[in-house]
């Protein structure tokens, strides 16, 4: 399968927003967009004129790069919303927050989608009681996700146990059971990033 094997940071800095794939580091002074916030390469200070389609390549790229996707993948999950009734875009990106992975990730299991989506394919985590592996797996209002009893003495879960943790609305985590829960499905406005999907769907209907 085809894999990104480069440096994050470069990807922040090509789509020139914070996508938080660093973890902690995203939120320091060593985050590479505060430090170099143009293009990476010999002429990213050069880059200015930007065409429509480039516009609309550099939000679809933005939010396959946030998710951790590949293209077909990304793919998919627009064709699926267009054929739900409803805003397209919104809805491409409500399927997106609901993948196992980024739920993991929203609750605090993980300083990033990859490092929560490690922790998902490692096996570290149930469903509703039930082992469940699959980063993409849609998650369901009333699904419970918890960390294995067998898994809880591992060391990034110990670091968890009491932590304070800021979350979405719709779901929550207990730091001392290590146990949280879908509250509800989450919507357009529950996803933080700066994401134009409308310009995406204008690409995609091309």
């Amino acid at each position: 399968m085809a894999k990104y094997t480069e440096a994050d940071c470069r990807l922040c800095r090509r789509e020139g927003a914070k996508l938080f794939l660093k973890g902690e580091r995203c939120t320091s002074k060593k985050c590479a967009i505060e430090k170099r916030p143009l293009p990476p390469g010999q002429h990213g200070a050069g880059r200015k004129k930007v065409s429509e389609y480039g516009t609309q390549l550099r939000e679809k790229q933005k939010a396959k790069r946030a998710y951790g996707l590949l293209e077909r993948q990304f793919r998919q999950y627009y064709e699926r919303a267009a054929g739900m009734k409803g805003n397209t875009g919104e809805l491409m990106i409500s399927l997106l927050e609901r993948r196992l992975d980024n739920a993991v990730f929203r609750m605090g299991i993980g300083g990033s989608r990859a490092e929560a989506r490690q922790i998902v394919s490692h096996g570290h985590l149930t469903v509703n009681g039930r082992n469940v592996n699959i980063p993409s797996y849609q998650i369901k209002a009333g699904d419970v996700i918890a960390v294995k009893d067998g898994k809880k003495d591992n060391a990034i879960f110990k670091e968890l146990r009491g932590a304070k943790i800021t979350m979405p609305k719709w779901l929550n985590f207990d730091t001392e059971a290590l146990k949280g829960a879908i509250i509800e499905l989450p919507k357009r406005e529950d996803a933080d990033l700066s994401i134009k999907e409308h310009l995406i769907v204008e690409l995609y209907s091309k």
